[in-house]
Order: C-alpha cells, then sequence, then structure tokens
C-alpha cells in the first residue's frame, strides 16, 4: 500500500483476494493512511514552494531569469568543456521543474532548468558537468559515474543537497533575495526562456 502524490491510495493484493478482505485492510490501516497523506502533502507544498521562489510571471521576469543564468552558467560551461574535451552544440534554458539538466545527445545541445538560480553555485556546476559527461557518455552506467568522479568528485554529495533543497523548501541566498511569489500554476505556464540561435 503506498500514498501517491495526489493523496490517492494504491493498493497491491493477490490476483483472487475477495474484495472485502482488501477493504478490511485499508480500514486497519486508516491511520496509517491519514499520516502518510499529511506527509504528503507537505511534501508537495515544500516543493511547490520551492520553485515559487523564482518569479518568473512576466516576460521582465523572465528576461531578468535568463541574464542571470548566462552569468552563471556560461562560464562553467567554458571552463569544463575545455577541461573534458566536449563542446556542445548549443545551450538552451527552459523554466523545467522536472529536472535540473537536458542532453540532447542526437544535436548535442544542452538544456538547464531556470530553477538552478535556486540553488548553490556548486550544486549547479555539478549539473553542469553531468551533462556535459553525457556528451561523452549518453547512459548513467559505470562509465558515466567514472567520468562524474573524474571532473567533478563531490557530484554525489552535490545531488544530495539539491535534493535536500526542494524537499525542505530552501533556496540560496541570491535566491532568497528575490521578490513576489506567483502561484504555481502560473511558474509552470512561463514561456521558454531559450537562447536565440544566432547568440
Amino acid at each position: 500500500m503506498r500514498i501517491v502524490k495526489n493523496g490517492d491510495v494504491h493498493v497491491s493484493a493477490p490476483i483472487g483476494m475477495p474484495k472485502k478482505e482488501v477493504e478490511r485492510f485499508i480500514e486497519e490501516h486508516r491511520e496509517w493512511i491519514a499520516e502518510a497523506r499529511k506527509k504528503t502533502y507537505e511534501s508537495q507544498k515544500r516543493r511547490v514552494d520551492f520553485y515559487n521562489q523564482l518569479p518568473l510571471k512576466t516576460r521582465e521576469q523572465a528576461d531578468e531569469a535568463l541574464r542571470r543564468l548566462k552569468a552563471l552558467i556560461e562560464p562553467m560551461v567554458e571552463s569544463h568543456s575545455k577541461e573534458m574535451g566536449v563542446k556542445p552544440s548549443a545551450v538552451h534554458y527552459k523554466a523545467m521543474i522536472s529536472r535540473w539538466g537536458v542532453c540532447n545527445v542526437r544535436d548535442k545541445s544542452i538544456c538547464f532548468s531556470a530553477y538552478l538560480l535556486l540553488l548553490p553555485e556548486w550544486c549547479v556546476e555539478h549539473v553542469v558537468v553531468h551533462e556535459l559527461c553525457h556528451l561523452l557518455e549518453p547512459s548513467h552506467n559505470a562509465r558515466f559515474h567514472a567520468l562524474m568522479d573524474k571532473f567533478f568528485p563531490r557530484w554525489k554529495e552535490a545531488r544530495k543537497a539539491a535534493i535536500k533543497r526542494v524537499k525542505i523548501g530552501a533556496c540560496s541566498e541570491s535566491s532568497e533575495r528575490e521578490q513576489a511569489r506567483p502561484k504555481v500554476k502560473e511558474t509552470r505556464q512561463i514561456c521558454k526562456m531559450e537562447e536565440d540561435e544566432d547568440e
């Protein structure tokens, strides 16, 4: 039995088990369900609060975020690309909440989440190295992990720190100075913040 993100209860039962047995099992665990639902709700709320710390409702806010992203990430990409002997064909930025970065191994382009601005710089650098490593190794296999160990030894620590910040709803000191927190649906509706192809 588990509680999914929207609070629904999912129960797995052997084929042929009577419905009454399943219902009895659920009833016996009613208190656990209530507590688990509460924890799930609180976790989701902290996640929403984390992403809402970066205002992206207006064009001006999106442009400012893009400016800050380029200033933060482009020097990291340049430095680590030289060290690793790779070069992305293009670097884009979007308001992604499902992942910090994406590497398209076919065209060798990389897209970074705007919400990296909510992380400490060393965590951002870990994401940059992670995506650049995919230009050398597409899969998350042993070779990929070895490359991460070589080019960013603290990658496991950085990944845990980033996950923790989302879970507790905390952001970096610079992003804490951001003002106005739009509703989460407004954050998700932000237009793409991609670089023009000729930039």
